[in-house]
């Protein structure tokens, strides 16, 4: 019976995704370090190490599928080791060819390896979400390019700025997310098959050549020196993960303000039949936007798990190797969620252009104060026209009154400006900046990258 969130019936897909579960399932683990002694042993095979036919009778005979689990977890309570019950398993089911099972090799050649290939599939559905979510980033940073909106900073309204610009702030970062998984992936995919300490003595000889060779057969690199106790691969990936994640979650958290019924500019997908509340019939809750903010502490707090088990005693310890096992399966787990429920958001969001449009007029005009003031300075001078515009700022804030109004009234600047520039420069749409146009940039950049695939004409 699951006794762990990611694996309930009932609300396991919250936490992650079956697809990436299975990545990380038991049998997926098994089935992974089956591989690896079948490509050492054939490996080994064509170097002359082990005879040639117990190779190839190892590669016919091993098979995850038919091991089981069970009896080989009974015979682990026994033996009190991790690897040993399956290797026996494997001796048994290869029959004679089952004496050269494992030859020469450490537990920590073949787990470790194996994890590098259940992160290999890991690391091709994060790719694959990640690209798909850039895509629809760039989509709406292109759809709502020129869909003013209030900027905020400290939580309180700022100065006017475009929806898509918001977006286009979030697809550079993807952009470089993915640039960065690019960069990381040689490293990361990187297999281990060295001996008790790295040294190769218990393979002779052709040690580096075995290691070399299996890899090969895996598709996996070569490192220049055993790591088994350089744990900076997966801390390097987990690194990755949690920059992802947490774009993730601040794309969540800021679509949860923003879908705040005081705020109302955006709502994600709503469906008949679904319920906001068991007590409140009329709420339409943010549950997708919570779920995605909701991931990324777990994520990073298995990250920092990740991270102690860089603290490697002598040449190998099991106590910091542990920490990779429950960690690097939670990470790309939550993680896989996070990435799938982020492009369900972002394909069926609705954007409330015309909520937008009126809280920018929500006071009355001072949210274009810094544009009054530039405007002022021209002829006042900036730090004069600074104490003046705050002077109006204020009162209209207090009174409640209009901040058209207030300047008017004011006695020097009813003289130094008319009732027509004041329409202009009050007008939010007049105080965008560059920011339409550095919505084309981004995307143009994100284009050159190479990371996505050719966008569509609605989003060149």
């Amino acid at each position: 019976m699951a006794s762990h969130l990611i694996d309930f019936v009932l609300i396991g897909n919250n936490f992650g995704t079956p697809e990436m579960r299975e990545v990380w399932s038991e049998s997926s683990r098994l089935a992974r370090q089956i591989e690896v002694e079948v490509a050492l042993a054939l490996a080994e095979g064509e170097l002359g190490v082990i005879p040639e036919a117990a190779a190839q009778a190892i590669a016919r005979r091993a098979d995850a599928g038919q091991l089981n689990l069970d009896d080989i977890a009974q015979s682990g309570a026994e033996m009190k080791h991790s690897l040993m019950p399956t290797l026996a398993a494997l001796q048994k089911q290869c029959g004679d060819a089952g004496e050269y099972i494992h030859y020469g090799a450490t537990t920590q050649d073949i787990v470790d390896t194996a994890t590098v290939l259940q992160l290999r599939q890991a690391f091709d559905i994060i790719e694959r979400d990640a690209t798909l979510l850039a895509v629809e980033l760039r989509r709406l940073a292109k759809k709502y390019q020129h869909t003013p909106m209030t900027g905020r900073t400290h939580g309180m309204q700022a100065l006017p700025t475009t929806f898509g610009f918001k977006v286009a702030v979030w697809l550079d970062e993807f952009v470089r997310h993915l640039t960065r998984l690019q960069e990381i992936k040689p490293r990361a995919l990187t297999g281990n098959i060295s001996g008790a300490i790295c040294t190769y003595a218990s393979f002779g000889p052709q040690g580096p050549a075995i290691e070399r060779l299996t890899l090969d057969k895996l598709g996996l690199n070569t490192p220049n020196i055993g790591w088994q106790a350089a744990r900076d691969r997966f801390s390097e990936f987990a690194s990755v993960a949690v920059l992802i994640s947490g774009t993730l979650g601040k794309i969540g958290n800021e679509f949860y303000n923003l879908m705040r019924s005081e705020i109302n500019e955006i709502e994600e997908a709503f469906s008949a039949g679904k319920i906001g509340s068991t007590t409140m019939p009329h709420k339409r809750n943010p549950a997708a936007l919570e779920g995605l903010a909701s991931l990324t502490a777990p994520v990073l707090k298995s990250a920092a798990l990740i991270y102690e088990s860089m603290h490697v005693e002598h040449e190998r310890d099991a106590m910091s190797w542990r920490a990779e096992w429950i960690a690097l399966p939670e990470i790309c787990i939550y993680l896989s969620a996070q990435l799938q429920n982020a492009l369900g958001i972002l394909r069926g969001i609705t954007v409330n252009e015309a909520q937008m449009l009126a809280n920018l007029h929500l006071q009355g005009g001072l949210l274009l104060s810094e544009k009054v003031m530039f405007e002022l300075g021209k002829t006042l001078g900036k730090q004069t026209a600074h104490h003046l515009v705050y002077e109006c700022s204020m009162q209209a804030y207090e009174q409640k009154r209009p901040f058209k109004e207030v300047l008017l009234a004011h006695p020097t600047l009813r003289a130094t400006v008319t009732e027509t520039q004041l329409d202009q420069w009050l007008d939010p749409t007049n105080y965008l900046g560059s920011a339409p146009e550095k919505v084309d940039e981004v995307i143009l950049a994100a284009n050159a990258s190479g990371l996505l695939p050719a966008a569509g004409p609605e989003a060149r």
